[in-house]
């Protein structure tokens, strides 16, 4: 019996760091949504009891590091199975780009186990599970559009924005988020995307409006850390995208197309500047 899980990319379509918590992570508010880039997982049970997981990427680790291979024992452990699995993973979400793609393969894990092992749990037991593994999991069990506070682990549903083109492009450089938030002063950031600027837009449907609340305040700092980043979004707003802005903690900058000529315009644009380009929708 083989079961088949999609295990799709998100962008942030806003991201706001309110405060560093006590606990040590930051108190975020973020509003995520998927697009049709995904790898996908295909699960099996092998009958040795072990999980065990192969990709055709060899840059990918096959052990505890891989979020999937960590969401299925983890699985495992809660729920007492004695079942195996092994995890086949065909990657093609670009690695550590802010596409929350390690994720979102443990999300998929988590699914598609529930399945396999048949053990009936709900999609909110299973977001409290990936809440364990990262901040990301929850909204990436649940999937469509959300609104994220706490950690990220705290989700409201939003509309879907509505459908157009992304086209994502990844620079050669892959960033460290812990970096990332270890470089923010978030009592600093001047400037504060709004949520309920964006919630507002999802709900009327207006393209024009989601266009112009995106905002991420992880952008200065990983500007200042990869300049590289900056140059490829003032391409992508030169090349003419609705809309431009770096997803998560980079260094993958997405632009918004309403038309798909002008999605294909400036995918041509960027090859020459960026090999990792991709043009995709929003999912319905």
């Amino acid at each position: 019996m083989y079961i088949y899980e999609k295990a799709p990319a998100k962008i942030n379509l806003m991201l706001d760091v309110l405060h560093k918590r006590n606990d040590g992570f930051h108190e975020v508010e973020m509003v995520m949504t998927m697009v049709d880039l995904a790898d996908r997982l295909t699960l099996s049970d092998p009958g040795t009891g072990r999980i065990s997981l192969s990709t055709q990427a060899g840059h990918i680790p096959h052990d505890d590091k891989n979020l999937a291979v960590r969401a299925a024992r983890l699985l495992k452990q809660r729920c007492g199975v004695t079942r195996g699995a092994h995890i086949r993973l065909e990657k093609r979400i670009p690695v550590a780009a802010g596409l929350a793609g390690g994720s979102s393969d443990a999300a998929a894990a988590l699914r598609g186990l529930n399945r396999l092992w048949e053990l009936g749990l709900s999609t909110a037991e299973l977001e409290e599970l990936g809440a364990e593994i990262g901040s990301d999991v929850p909204f990436c069990v649940r999937g469509g559009t959300a609104l994220a506070t706490g950690r990220g682990e705290k989700l409201e549903s939003l509309p879907n924005p509505p459908r157009c083109w992304v086209i994502l492009a990844k620079p050669p450089i892959n960033v460290s988020t812990a970096d990332v938030y270890g470089n923010l002063r978030a009592a600093q950031i001047d400037v504060h995307p709004s949520a309920s600027g964006m919630r507002d837009a999802l709900e009327r449907g207006a393209f024009k409006d989601v266009c112009g609340g995106l905002g991420n305040v992880l952008e200065d700092v990983t500007l200042k850390l990869y300049p590289q980043v900056g140059r490829l979004k003032e391409v992508m707003q030169r090349l003419g995208a609705d809309g431009v802005l770096m997803s998560g903690s980079g260094p993958t900058v997405f632009g918004l197309a309403a038309k798909e000529e002008k999605a294909k315009r400036i995918c041509n644009g960027l090859r020459g500047f960026c090999e990792e380009v991709y043009a995709v929708r929003t999912l319905e």
